[in-house]
């Protein structure tokens, strides 16, 4: 990824998620050293305890906690989350470990602007607890995708994507720390080529420099 130079127009970032915040923590990172074009101008989480507010709090970032516990329903709840989103004014919409799944309308909505990272070589292991059964079933690979959002769960058109051998010694925990790491890398990748104006969402497919990707 090329350095970011004076001339070029940082891509506004909203980042969703509802944990930690490594992938946000390593995102925040290439922004700020310049290795993709790109500010996050916003951190929203469900969850009020996510320690990745407390990280973008402490880079100066607005941080919002919208539980969807306060709402009574998803349609509610997504429509209170795209006017919060709206006030922040992305680019980009960026799904980082952010539990929730959200509605026709809202993926909608952001069509084409909003990327999510799945741990696991999809179209394999859609959903939860990946490392564990990538495990049970005795595969010699596993990995992480970063894809496209639409209306289908974990299905968008993918990206880019990173891979890791699966040994007889590992459990889930030494597994998803691989995946994480693969993560931090590829996660960066794509949001930069986004900014870039490189990659778009065009008749259902990924395309890279206006090349269909095939991942």
């Amino acid at each position: 990824m090329s350095s970011l130079t004076e001339t070029q127009t940082l891509c506004r970032l909203v980042v969703l998620i509802s944990g930690s915040g490594s992938n946000l923590q390593a995102i925040m990172d290439c922004c700020t050293d310049g290795t993709i074009p790109a500010k996050v101008v916003g951190v929203i989480s469900n969850q009020a305890q996510a320690y990745g507010l407390t990280r973008a709090r402490n880079a100066g970032i607005d941080a919002h906690c919208l539980d969807h516990r306060d709402f009574p329903s998803r349609d509610q709840y997504d429509a209170a989350l795209m006017d919060l989103i709206e006030r922040l004014n992305p680019d980009l919409v960026v799904l980082a470990g952010f539990m929730r799944i959200l509605g026709h309308d809202f993926v909608g909505k952001y069509l084409g602007r909003m990327l999510n990272i799945h741990p696991s070589l999809l179209p394999l292991y859609p959903g939860l607890e990946t490392h564990q059964r990538v495990l049970a079933d005795g595969a010699k690979e596993h990995g992480a995708s970063v894809h496209f959002v639409t209306a289908e769960l974990d299905a968008g058109p993918v990206i880019i994507q990173g891979r890791t051998g699966v040994t007889k010694n590992d459990t889930p925990q030494t597994l998803a720390q691989r995946v994480h790491h693969i993560e931090h890398q590829i996660y960066p990748q794509a949001i930069g080529w986004f900014a870039q104006g490189r990659l778009q969402l065009r008749s259902g497919k990924a395309l890279l420099d206006n090349q269909t990707i095939t991942a």
